[in-house]
């Protein structure tokens, strides 16, 4: 058999790869953010699986499919072309989208740990080309070119690790049974994908979060008196 039958494709190793960096199990504390779901279900927003089905459609539409995804969009191209110009303006960018201290705070902190693994697996960019406070989405952005993962599916599979996120979130804290929330996985994923081709279709005057109530419920999280989650 020849050498060439023992050589995985590429496109095998960039899939493995984004599977890595979305995984629950990867190392840099996602799991305990909630993005003010949180405080939605202590509020009395969010008390069933109906109701936190319209939460998480309302985030994806007016939030990740307007904000995150379409920034990935461009912060792979910038990491592409290495234009650090541009990876230093989104990601300026994205800070100012963030409307409270948990949800700023949250980005920061998720995309130093996630700088800090990438060190340890000699995966960092070049000199130069990263932001000052480089934020989760940049870092993930960079992670997903350097493992050259298509655009397309860098944006899904950041949309799966919200998603599986949000759910387990529910699943500790509402609480959601794990069957329920395989019942919201199976419907919201259709919509992970019309997200994705809504952010890849959007120009940058169109681009920007309305989620005035999530900024609410996490304004309010950050006195409420127990809670399980920094966000």
């Amino acid at each position: 058999m020849s050498t060439e039958a023992y050589q995985t494709p590429v496109a095998d190793l960039s899939l493995l790869g984004l599977m890595q960096i979305t995984s629950p199990a990867l190392p840099i504390g996602a799991f305990a953010w909630s993005q003010g779901l949180e405080s939605a279900f202590e509020l009395g927003w969010v008390t069933d699986e109906a109701q936190l089905c319209e939460w998480l459609e309302g985030v994806l539409e007016d939030g990740l499919s307007r904000c995150e995804l379409p920034l990935l969009v461009r912060l792979q191209k910038a990491w592409a072309t290495k234009d650090a110009e541009a990876l230093a303006h989104w990601n300026t960018w994205l800070h100012a989208t963030r409307e409270t201290a948990e949800l700023s705070d949250e980005d920061t902190r998720l995309g130093t740990a996630l700088i800090r693994l990438l060190k340890s697996l000699d995966l960092m960019p070049e000199p130069g080309l990263l932001p000052e406070d480089p934020g989760y989405v940049t870092v993930f952005a960079w992670a997903a070119h350097q493992r050259k993962v298509p655009v397309r599916q860098t944006l899904l599979g950041f949309a799966w690790a919200w998603l599986e996120n949000q759910l387990a979130v529910a699943c500790k804290a509402m609480p959601l049974g794990h069957t329920a929330a395989q019942r919201l996985n199976e419907h919201l994923r259709r919509l992970l994908v019309a997200a994705v081709d809504r952010a890849m279709a959007l120009d940058d005057s169109q681009l920007g979060p309305i989620l005035p109530g999530l900024a609410l419920a996490s304004a309010q999280h950050e006195t409420q008196y127990s809670r399980l989650f920094r966000s």
